[in-house]
């Protein structure tokens, strides 16, 4: 569930950031250009008929972190300290590898930057090659790590690592059992998280009501959750503050969202 940039009332609104501390923020993201053996041969001995490609695919991604904000309708306009773009040949796989690279110091973070970057180099690189090779397949675009801002460091790799551990009285290692918890739309703003994991065992009692006082003594500012007009999910089924939850669930806090 990711009911981003949306108020209290449902409507799609630009985020306000004015108030937010401005720091380093940083962001990286791949993707990759699958194609033919033939052409990636020709792309590495700069035969192909439009001229130099990664030169052209690399200021294309420039240009596009750039102007994500006219792409992208919510985006803020950013002014980027940096923009740099890698690629790698692989002829085990016969594609091209993209990385993109963003920075700034500000009050928003640059992944929507980084993944514009990716985007358009790679739709650049199909164009240079399109030629000799329409089967192409553009895939794997994502975002692998960010940093800066109020919600911190991520990196795919870190959440793809086993969970945290903790250990017994009798000193044996076992997984700790966590809850993801979403803040969703107006909450996120409010918050100024869209994401927070809670340890099994600091919960008072299973259920909804348990969540919230438990995020409530991490941080008083979560007491929001209390007002009748914060709603509730559990694995994307509408929940009270006495549904019981299970260890590995996900909860979601949203405001109620209408269509007018």
């Amino acid at each position: 569930m990711t009911l981003t940039h949306l108020n209290a009332r449902g409507e799609a609104h630009m985020v306000d950031v004015a108030d937010k501390q401005e720091t380093r923020r940083e962001a990286r993201a791949r993707g990759s250009v699958h194609m033919q053996a033939s052409t990636l041969a020709l792309l590495a001995d700069g035969d192909l008929p439009k001229g130099d490609v990664l030169a052209t695919a690399r200021i294309a991604g420039i240009q596009a972190a750039k102007r994500t904000h006219e792409l992208i309708p919510l985006c803020h306009a950013l002014a980027l300290s940096k923009v740099s773009l890698e690629f790698t040949l692989d002829t085990a796989e016969n594609c091209v590898h993209v990385e993109a690279f963003c920075r700034l110091n500000g009050r928003t973070g640059v992944e929507m930057e980084a993944l514009t970057a990716v985007s358009v180099a790679c739709l650049t690189l199909y164009d240079m090659c399109k030629a000799v090779d329409r089967a192409m397949i553009i895939d794997g675009v994502r975002l692998e790590q960010k940093s800066g801002g109020r919600s911190g460091d991520w990196s795919r790799q870190a959440a793809l690592e086993s969970p945290p551990v903790s250990y017994g009285e009798d000193g044996a290692a076992s997984p700790t059992k966590t809850l993801r918890v979403q803040f969703l739309a107006e909450l996120r703003e409010r918050f100024e998280t869209g994401e927070y994991h809670l340890e099994w065992e600091r919960l008072p009692s299973p259920d909804i009501a348990g969540v919230k006082l438990a995020l409530i003594e991490r941080d008083p500012k979560f007491k929001a959750l209390l007002s009748q007009r914060v709603l509730c999910a559990c694995n994307e089924a509408m929940s009270q503050d006495g549904t019981a939850i299970s260890p590995g669930d996900e909860i979601a806090f949203f405001p109620p969202v209408t269509g007018g």
